[in-house]
C-alpha cells in the first residue's frame, strides 16, 4: 500500500473512533438516573466468582457477608444471586469477554461482588480477549474506582479516586497499526467524564470531613488530555471552597508516596485511568500487598466491588490456592455494605480485620502450606466479629 493509502486508511479509522466518542458524550449528557438504596424494597447482590483463586476467596467472602447480613437475607431485604458464564473457559469458548446473556443478568442486580478474572496475554493459551473488567465498568458506567489505602505507621490514610473508563484504556484495543513500522494508541479525556469523577471525589471529601484533594497527572508532558483534566477538576473544586486543591506529577507520586513530607496532608487523590491503575497498585503493595486491598467501582445506577489483585496462577499451579489471602475480597464486602447503607456493619468488619491482620498477620501465609488457609483465616475473623458484636 502506498504511503498516501496508509494515511487515508488511518484517517478513516480515527474518524470512526471520534464519531463513537462524540456519541458516548451525548449519552453522558442525557444519563441522569441515580439509584438510592433506601428506596428499594430489596437489594440484589450479583456474584461473579472469577478465575483462579477467585472462587476460593469468594467462598470465604460470602461466609462473611452472610454472617453480617443474616437477618436481612432471611427477611428478603437482601438477595444474593450467583451469575454463571464468566469463567475464562466459558468466555474463551464463546470468544467473548463479556457475553450478552451474562451482562443481561448483571444488569438485573443493583451491586456486584466480583472475584479476579483472567485477561489473556499474547503468550496465554486463550483467545486474545479484551479485559472483562474494563467492559463491565464501561457497560455499567462505573466511572469511579475508589480505593482506600491506610498505613497507620506512615501516617497515611488516603482515598484514591481513579477515573475508570477513559484515558488510555477506552480505546485500548482500537489503536491504529499504520504499517509494520508504526503503531499508534490513544488517550481520551472528556469534559463530562472528568467532571463526574471530580464531583464524586469532592462529595466524598465534604461528607467525610476531608480538607484536601490532590490531582495526580503528567500534565507537564501530556498537555491536552492531562491539562484539561486538571482544569475540569479545579472547576468542580470551585463549588467546594473549604477544600484545598494541590497537584502532583505521577512519577513523583510513585517515587515518593511513602515520604512523609511529600504526602503530608493528602487525603483524597484523584487520577486519570492509567495513572490511577499504577499508583493504587503501588500504594496497595506498600500497605501490605495487593491481597490486602479492595476497590469499589461506582456509577450513578450500578456499583461493583472487587479485589484489585489477579487470579494468582502461581498459587493455583502449585496447589496452594486454598492458602490465598481472602482479605481483599472480604474488604470489598465491607465497602459494598457501606455503599448500600449498612455503614455500622462495614465498621464492625473493619475493626475485626484490624485485629486479625495487625495482631496475628502471620496466621495468613499465601505461599506456604504451613500457614493458615483462607478458610481457617475466615473462621478466625468470624469469631472476632462475633466477639465484637
Amino acid at each position: 500500500m502506498s504511503e498516501e493509502g496508509k494515511i487515508l486508511k488511518a484517517q478513516e479509522k480515527f474518524g470512526e473512533l471520534i464519531c463513537s466518542e462524540l456519541k458516548r458524550i451525548e449519552g453522558m449528557k442525557k444519563s441522569q438516573e441515580i439509584v438510592t438504596f433506601e428506596n428499594l424494597d430489596k437489594i440484589i447482590i450479583g456474584i461473579l466468582p472469577g478465575d483462579g483463586i477467585g472462587p476460593i476467596i469468594m467462598e470465604q467472602a460470602l461466609r462473611v457477608l452472610k454472617d453480617l447480613m443474616k437477618e436481612e437475607i432471611m427477611a428478603g431485604r437482601l438477595e444474593i444471586r450467583m451469575i454463571e458464564g464468566m469463567t475464562i473457559e466459558k468466555r474463551a469458548e464463546k470468544k467473548e469477554s463479556l457475553p450478552a446473556e451474562v451482562l443481561a443478568e448483571v444488569k438485573k442486580c443493583h451491586v456486584i461482588l466480583k472475584g479476579p478474572m483472567v485477561t489473556p496475554r499474547a503468550s496465554d493459551p486463550w483467545p486474545n480477549l479484551v479485559s472483562a473488567n474494563s467492559l463491565l465498568r464501561r457497560e455499567l458506567e462505573l466511572f469511579a474506582a475508589v480505593r482506600p489505602i491506610r498505613i497507620p505507621e506512615k501516617n497515611i490514610d488516603g482515598t484514591f479516586f481513579r477515573e475508570n473508563i477513559e484515558g488510555e484504556y477506552i480505546w485500548g484495543n482500537k489503536g491504529i497499526q499504520v504499517d509494520d513500522d508504526l503503531a499508534i494508541d490513544f488517550k481520551v479525556q472528556t469534559r463530562q467524564g472528568t467532571q463526574r469523577i471530580a464531583k464524586a471525589a469532592f462529595e466524598f471529601a465534604r461528607k467525610n470531613g476531608k480538607r484536601n484533594v490532590t490531582i495526580v497527572t503528567k500534565a507537564n508532558i501530556v498537555k491536552l488530555a492531562d491539562g484539561n483534566f486538571i482544569k475540569e477538576v479545579r472547576k468542580i473544586g470551585e463549588e467546594y471552597p473549604e477544600i484545598e486543591i494541590q497537584e502532583k506529577l505521577v512519577d513523583a507520586m510513585c517515587a515518593k508516596m511513602m515520604d512523609p513530607e511529600f504526602n503530608k496532608g493528602m487525603e483524597v487523590i484523584i487520577l486519570p485511568n492509567l495513572y490511577g491503575d499504577i499508583v493504587t497498585d503501588i500504594a496497595a503493595e506498600h500497605q501490605g500487598g495487593l491481597g490486602t486491598a479492595a476497590s469499589s467501582n461506582i456509577g450513578n445506577k450500578y456499583a461493583m466491588f472487587e479485589a484489585i489483585h489477579g487470579t494468582a496462577p502461581f498459587l493455583m499451579e502449585h496447589g496452594r490456592g486454598n492458602y490465598a489471602d481472602p482479605c481483599s475480597l472480604i474488604r470489598a464486602v465491607g465497602m459494598m455494605l457501606g455503599h448500600i447503607g449498612y455503614r455500622e456493619r462495614k465498621e464492625l468488619l473493619e475493626r475485626a480485620l484490624i485485629i486479625c491482620t495487625a495482631e496475628e498477620r502471620k496466621k495468613v501465609i499465601t505461599t506456604d502450606r504451613d500457614g493458615a488457609s483462607a478458610e481457617e483465616f475466615t473462621e478466625y475473623l468470624l469469631a472476632v466479629i462475633d466477639r465484637l458484636r
